[in-house]
């Protein structure tokens, strides 16, 4: 309270007090705030509030650099990352208030993708629930604990579209499809942000990465993408829009280029696109040294790259500091006018205002809030919760799972005892030291089981993987060769009824910098469980994994596989659960699963060409060496009980501009246990101005039933849904036929026609 005290004098003296002690109420009093603290700024302290700049911790905790310490007391720093808990943030806004000309508190970011502390499933496999409801939950969970320990803004939602699952980002995004990806973008920015910034518990939203960063050619990180503007509008920019339509406050440029242009300098994008067609008005900052990475795309010097920058829409410049070097002189030549740098420091402004930085710069954090909300019991519960929806049953030959904890069972894998995955990548401030892994879990649960185990292969063994990833930090080390870690696996295999194999992806092995070539298990891997098969015992796979992978040949031989993804804080116990029936598996991947990397890139709503595939014919679109299909299609996710399907059913045949029709199907639990079943409505449009995909998603529910219950499921057609872009790039629907699909994945043939008049 004495600190209050003296900070609310010094603003007194200056006769700042009555701006900066108003909770922000409307545009018209944050105007008249925003205009009157401008009125009093430099030219540098403008371009100040346009430089973002990384911290950093050690063993200490959160330390700052005597460079950064001095920049921020000369108002030329607006904002910080990678900095948290209430007193290193309190401490920083200390500074600011008693050490710095017009006291304008910084912004305090951080990359919190799927939790800060409590740590839930990485978004892929969030994604994978389909559950809307519960992922807005989560992001209203992780906004209440990252802004208790001094967070303002995150680095999320990453909405990219990928269709190709070499690109290690796919664990960042939502998957292939534009309408679930919309989805889930705009109930991540309703929970984060809550509709109202001023809140204490909220965080900002930065929708990433603006745009087609998915596309990157070849799956590789940073690399180039090229693609139609139809592609663009119709395939790849919809969760943007629908992200900045919700309400996102901010958006990150993308690494790649756009028409030859870096999207860190592409006016089109950023401005006219972003902020003239869609309204956007918060504001851009880039992705890290976005602007100094312009030289190296070719398209100017340390000067160019920064004009190229500010004219096209960039506000906040990441780490680079080129603004605050090269912006002066720019202003002062004409270059850039100092009206455009003006229009970015407001929006930064705006953003603080809105935060209630300027009422309270601490905004509310305290040592006691952040005690009660770091990992409650109800964040954990609900990453348990999360786990347990996400996860994806692939194959269940002769009800292989669930388990019976009376038999004898053999789990070996080297992530049967691994920690640190479970959190996966971008895991925040997680602390994987402090989480159970699976063995962990079944030793807690099941006491007297006669559970036995063997590490059975090293989780990575290819020396070039190693050198790219991180093989200590809670990756178990064991130095045996491999061939004895496979012999001591095969001889515990032999004591046990049953072999559950614990494998796949080391947590940096998806992620930034995390591209393969080759999606399969690792070759150690795979000859671990090709031993296991010779034993002739039932063998259960649990993948741990950040992106789709090619599992032909574990598909071809190994009777059950449940995919895990990367599932957090509470992953090995979630896991155990659905191992053992506790809980039912209900997640559909929303990713294709090629069956090898040939067929990439592969998913589910492509076009057909003038030769669609025929199995018996020779001269249309397939392969000679395999067939067209994917391993697994995008919506595809079984269950420990089986749902059947009636006919669809619609309510009228023919739909009329401004009207609406349903289409329904009954919902059957034919199995004996509870479950639930995520419903898909597909539609394709026969015939159209421009050619159209073979099928769009375009509804799901999540629908619970008990063993033998049916219910009818319905959903509500418009022509609204019907619309897309055309080739003049107008969103329209157009008159003509349509089928409309209902059923359990993409690959679904349950349908019935109308027409839209």
């Amino acid at each position: 309270m004495i600190l209050v005290k003296r900070i609310l004098l010094i603003f007194t003296v200056i006769g700042f007090v009555t701006a900066c002690t108003v909770k922000p109420s409307n545009e018209a009093e944050m105007d008249k705030f925003v205009d009157n603290l401008m009125s009093q700024m430099t030219l540098d302290e403008k371009i100040g509030q346009l430089n973002l700049l990384s911290m950093w911790f050690d063993t200490t905790g959160p330390r700052m650099s005597k460079g950064v310490e001095q920049k921020v007391k000369d108002g030329l720093v607006g904002g910080v990352f990678n900095f948290w808990t209430p007193k290193a943030v309190r401490k920083l806004q200390d500074m600011i208030l008693t050490q710095t000309r017009l006291k304008i508190p910084l912004l305090v970011g951080y990359d919190v993708i799927h939790g800060h502390r409590t740590i839930y499933p990485i978004p892929f496999a969030l994604a994978a629930t389909w559950d809307i409801e519960m992922i807005e939950r989560i992001a209203v969970a992780v906004a209440d604990e990252a802004s208790a320990d001094g967070l303002q803004w995150t680095f999320s939602p990453m909405v990219d579209i990928a269709r190709d699952p070499r690109w290690g980002r796919v664990s960042e995004g939502a998957g292939e499809d534009a309408f679930l990806g919309a989805e889930i973008a705009k109930a991540m920015v309703r929970g984060y942000e809550q509709g109202d910034l001023s809140k204490q518990n909220t965080l900002m939203a930065c929708v990433k990465h603006f745009a087609l960063y998915g596309a990157a050619e070849g799956g590789r990180d940073y690399n180039t993408t090229d693609m139609s503007r139809l592609r663009m509008y119709n395939e790849y920019l919809p969760p943007y829009e629908a992200a900045v339509k919700a309400g996102a406050s901010t958006v990150m440029t993308s690494f790649n280029e756009i028409d030859g242009v870096p999207a860190t300098g592409n006016r089109w994008l950023l401005t006219d696109l972003l902020r003239n067609q869609w309204g956007f008005d918060g504001f851009v900052v880039t992705d890290w040294t976005a602007i100094y990475e312009m030289e190296d795309h070719g398209v100017g010097d340390k000067a160019k790259v920064t004009e190229l920058s500010i004219n096209a829409g960039a506000d906040m410049d990441m780490v680079s500091e080129y603004m605050i070097e090269e912006l002066p002189a720019l202003v002062k030549s004409g270059r850039v006018k100092e009206a455009t740098v003006d229009a970015a420091c407001r929006r930064i402004l705006e953003a603080k205002y809105k935060l209630g930085l300027f009422a309270d710069p601490y905004r509310g954090i305290s040592d006691e809030r952040a005690k009660s909300q770091i990992m409650s019991a109800d964040k954990l519960a609900l990453s348990k919760e999360a786990a347990l929806k996400s996860f994806v049953l692939l194959k269940n030959d002769k009800q292989t799972l669930p388990l019976d904890a009376s038999k004898k069972i053999a789990f070996i894998g080297p992530l049967v005892k691994n920690q640190r995955t479970l959190l996966g990548n971008w895991a925040a401030a997680g602390n994987w030291t402090k989480i159970m892994t699976v063995w962990d879990a079944l030793e807690s649960k099941y006491s007297n089981a006669k559970f036995l185990y063997a590490q059975g292969c090293h989780l990575v063994e290819d020396k070039y993987i190693r050198r790219m990833t991180d093989q200590g930090n809670g990756n178990v080390i064991d130095d045996r060769p491999a061939q004895q870690l496979i012999a001591e696996a095969v001889r515990t295999a032999g004591q046990a009824d049953v072999i559950v194999a614990v494998l796949g992806e080391a947590y940096d092995m998806s992620g930034e910098a995390a591209s393969r070539s080759n999606i399969n298990l690792l070759d150690n891997q795979r000859d671990l469980l090709k031993a296991l098969k010779a034993t002739g015992k039932p063998v259960v796979l649990v993948l741990m994994n950040g992106r789709p992978l090619t599992l032909q040949w574990e598909d071809d031989n190994i009777d059950a596989i449940l995919e895990t993804w990367l599932p957090g804080t509470r992953g090995g116990e979630a896991i155990v659960d659905v191992l053992f029936g506790e809980a039912n598996p209900s997640g559909k991947i929303t990713m294709t699963f090629p069956r090898n990397v040939g067929q990439i890139p592969i998913y589910y709503n492509h076009k057909n060409s003038g030769r669609p595939f025929n199995n018996d014919s020779k001269f249309t679109v397939k392969y000679i060496d395999m067939e067209n299909s994917p391993l697994y299609p995008f919506g595809y996710g079984l269950s420990y009980t089986q749902f059947d399907y009636s006919g669809v059913q619609l309510s009228d045949s023919t739909l009329a501009e401004g009207g609406s029709i349903t289409a329904s199907v009954t919902l059957t639990n034919s199995g004996d246990r509870a479950g639930e079943e995520i419903v898909q409505l597909y539609i394709r449009d026969l015939v159209g101005s421009i050619t159209r995909p073979v099928k769009e998603l375009k509804g799901f529910q999540r629908i619970a039933l008990n063993a033998g219950e049916s219910k009818q499921v319905t959903f509500s057609i418009t022509p609204e849904l019907l619309k897309f872009y055309n080739a003049d790039l107008k969103w329209v629907a157009e008159p003509g036929n349509f089928l409309v699909f209902i059923g359990g994945n993409s690959d679904v043939k349950n349908n019935a026609k109308f027409t839209l008049k």
